[in-house]
């Protein structure tokens, strides 16, 4: 057997983490102990299986494992990053951009209130920067990332998962086309995530 066989990439969060027997909120798991240390070995859109010591596979909320740091660079070589926040800059910038356009057409009158209100809906733009720090939020997992230079991490998020991709099924050969199929519904409680979804911080 390889010495080190198990590596962690990730812990659990402080407050710990549901789990679930797949990505399906119908099929609840145990809790992960806070910090428990898992490693990373799929992901599906919000959804996470995770690898723990025992060898125990399961399915959390990837949004909410902390990133634990890679090995230590060579003497020389660029400082390790866990997770790159310029995408979620640039996110953030195309997204004020839209805002900052449709503000531009309700001034100049091309734009009523009512289409303004109706095409901005939903659009969400969230950046703090002090000196190094950086609090970024993105819209692509619903969640308020942290960065400190170095790394990227959740640092706040809704209280559920974004649905799994759904690879829509190969169609019949005898079956004529048709309308798309409906959407699965989204993992956890109740409807997906939205505008008024909860947040909750995830503690340090």
């Amino acid at each position: 057997m390889e010495e080190f066989a198990f590596r962690p990439t990730h812990v659990a969060p402080p407050a710990g983490m549901a789990t679930w027997a797949a990505p399906d909120p119908a099929r609840p798991s145990a809790r992960l102990d806070a910090l428990l240390p898992v490693r990373l070995l799929a992901q599906q859109g919000d959804w996470a299986q995770v690898l723990c010591s025992n060898g125990w596979t399961t399915w959390v909320d990837g949004r909410l494992l902390i990133t634990l740091p890679d090995t230590p660079p060579a003497a020389g070589g660029p400082p390790a990053r866990t997770a790159d926040p310029r995408p979620a800059l640039a996110e953030a910038e195309a997204a004020l951009a839209r805002y900052r356009a449709l503000l531009e057409d309700l001034a100049a009158g091309t734009l009523d209130l009512e289409s303004f209100r109706e095409v901005a809906r939903g659009l969400r733009v969230g950046l703090v920067v002090d000196g190094e720090a950086l609090w970024v939020f993105d819209p692509v997992h619903d969640r308020w990332c942290y960065c400190d230079g170095l790394q990227l991490q959740t640092y706040a998020a809704t209280d559920r998962p974004s649905p799994a991709p759904v690879r829509p099924a190969a169609p019949r050969p005898s079956t004529p086309p048709g309308p798309s199929p409906r959407p699965t519904a989204g993992p956890g409680p109740g409807p997906g995530p939205g505008p008024n979804a909860p947040t909750w911080v995830v503690g340090s």
